[in-house]
C-alpha cells in the first residue's frame, strides 16, 4: 500500500463552504493552515502576497531548488489563488476594497494595528461590507499590553507555561520539535470562522474574530491550569512520566527501542505485571495499589525498565495491546508513514500538479474525513502571484495595481 493519491478534482458545489470567498492576508503556519481548512471544504481563497517575496514560509526550511515553494508552504496553501499586491500602495488598497465588496471573510495575521495603518482594519472594511466576517490572528490578541508584539510558536510555548511542564529536571525546560501552538491556533481559528459563517447564515450579521496564539496555548493546557487554579497543583518538569503521577504510565526502554505505556487502572497494571511475568510483586507494599505505586515511583520504574528491556519493541507490541494495556511504539516520521493504520486514513494525500513534468507533492490535509463532501484538494499550492492577472481581469483591472 501507498499513501492515497488524489487526482485534482472539480470544485464540489455541495461542500460546506462552496460560494464563500475569503481574502487571506496570512503567512507562516497558523493563519494559512486555518484558511486552508476552509478552502478544502470549497471556499474560494485569494491569498494576498507581497510581490517578489510573498509568504515568508515559501523559503522557510527549504532544501529544494525552488525557493518559493518550500514543503511547509505547500502543505498550508492548497486550493488557494495567489494575488501579489504592494499593500503600501494606495492603488492596492483600493483594489482590496473592491474585492471586499464580494468577500465573505477577511483573515489577517499582521501585528495588531498594522491593518489600521493600511486603512484595511475591520471598521474600515465593515463600512463597505456590513456583514463582513473579519478574523485577526496574533500572538497575544488585539488587546492588552502585549497586543502589538510579534510572536512565533516557540515564544508562546515559553510565555504560556508550556515549557515549564516540558522537559526533564536534569535538562531544564524544552520546547517541542514541532509547532503545536501554530497548528492548534489554526484549527481553533478555522472553527471560529466556521461558527461565524453559521451565525451569519442565521442572523445576517458579520463580526470581528480576535484569535490569539497565547489564548489557544492556555486552552491546550486546560487541565493543567484548572488543577492549579482549583487545587493549587503544579506538576513541573515530568520528563516522559504521566501527569497523573502513576509510574506505570511512562516511556520505557525495550531491547531495541522505546515504548509508551499508559497503565492507570488497577486491572491494566495487573495485566502488565502478568505480561512481565512478575505478578507476585503486586503483593509487595510498594507495588500493591495506585497510592503505594505513586509513593514509590523509582522502585516501580526500575522494575518495569528491567523487565521491558528483556524483549524487543515488536515483541511487546504483540503482547501488551492484546492484554488491554494501552501501548504505543515511539516511532520516527518514516516509521509512522509506513504504518498500515495511517495508510487507511486520509490525512495525507499525494497530488500531481497539472503543469507538465511537475513532481508529485504530498499534502497534510485534515484530521477527519466524511462520507460526503469532505476535505478535497481541487488545486495545487499557488506559485507566487500565479493568479494575479486572472483576478484582476475579473475586476476589469490590470496588473499595474
Amino acid at each position: 500500500k501507498t499513501l492515497k493519491r488524489h487526482v485534482l478534482a472539480a470544485n464540489l458545489m455541495t461542500q460546506a463552504f462552496s460560494g464563500i470567498q475569503i481574502l487571506d492576508f496570512t503567512q507562516v503556519f497558523a493563519g494559512p493552515f486555518a484558511v486552508m481548512q476552509l478552502a478544502l471544504l470549497g471556499a474560494d481563497v485569494i491569498k494576498i502576497e507581497q510581490p517578489g517575496t510573498g509568504d515568508q514560509t515559501r523559503g522557510l526550511m527549504n532544501a529544494g531548488t525552488d525557493q518559493n515553494q518550500s514543503p511547509s508552504f505547500l502543505t498550508m496553501n492548497v486550493n488557494k489563488r495567489s494575488l501579489t499586491l504592494n499593500l503600501k500602495s494606495p492603488e492596492a488598497v483600493n483594489l482590496i476594497k473592491r474585492l471586499v465588496e464580494t468577500t465573505d471573510v477577511v483573515v489577517e495575521n499582521f501585528k495588531a494595528g498594522t491593518m489600521t495603518k493600511l486603512g484595511l482594519d475591520y471598521e474600515a472594511l465593515k463600512a463597505l461590507k456590513p456583514d463582513l466576517i473579519y478574523c485577526s490572528i496574533t500572538g497575544y490578541g488585539q488587546s492588552g499590553p502585549k497586543a502589538g508584539e510579534a510572536a512565533y510558536d516557540g515564544a508562546i510555548q515559553a510565555a504560556s507555561g508550556m515549557m515549564s511542564q516540558n522537559g526533564h529536571i536534569g535538562t531544564g525546560p524544552t520546547r517541542t520539535g514541532f509547532m503545536p501552538v501554530d497548528m492548534a491556533t489554526a484549527l481553533s481559528t478555522a472553527f471560529a470562522i466556521s461558527a461565524s459563517l453559521h451565525r451569519k447564515a442565521t442572523t445576517g450579521l458579520g463580526q470581528h474574530i480576535d484569535s490569539a496564539m497565547l489564548d489557544t496555548a492556555i486552552v491546550m493546557q486546560a487541565s493543567q491550569f484548572s488543577n492549579y487554579l482549583n487545587q493549587g497543583q503544579l506538576l513541573g518538569l515530568q520528563g516522559n512520566a504521566s501527569p497523573t503521577g502513576q509510574p506505570t504510565a511512562n516511556v520505557f526502554p525495550t531491547q531495541d527501542g522505546f515504548i509508551q505505556i499508559t497503565a492507570l487502572k488497577q486491572n491494566q497494571v495487573e495485566q502488565l505485571f502478568m505480561a512481565l511475568d512478575c505478578s507476585e510483586r503486586l503483593q509487595e507494599a510498594a507495588f500493591h495499589d495506585p497510592a503505594q505505586r505513586k509513593q514509590n515511583p523509582e522502585v516501580v520504574n526500575a522494575l518495569l525498565c528491567e523487565k521491558l528491556q528483556g524483549k524487543t519493541t515488536a515483541t511487546w507490541m504483540n503482547i501488551l495491546p492484546q492484554k488491554g494495556i494501552p501501548t504505543a511504539e515511539v516511532k520516527s516520521i518514516p516509521e509512522v508513514l509506513a504504518d498500515p493504520q495511517l495508510l487507511e486514513r486520509e490525512v495525507i494525500e499525494q497530488i500531481t500538479p497539472t503543469e507538465a513534468n511537475a513532481d508529485a507533492i504530498h499534502i497534510i490535509k485534515a484530521g477527519y474525513s466524511t462520507d460526503q463532501d469532505g476535505p478535497t484538494i481541487t488545486r495545487p499550492p499557488p506559485k507566487l502571484g500565479e493568479h494575479t492577472h486572472e483576478i484582476l481581469r475579473a475586476l476589469d483591472l490590470t496588473s499595474k495595481q
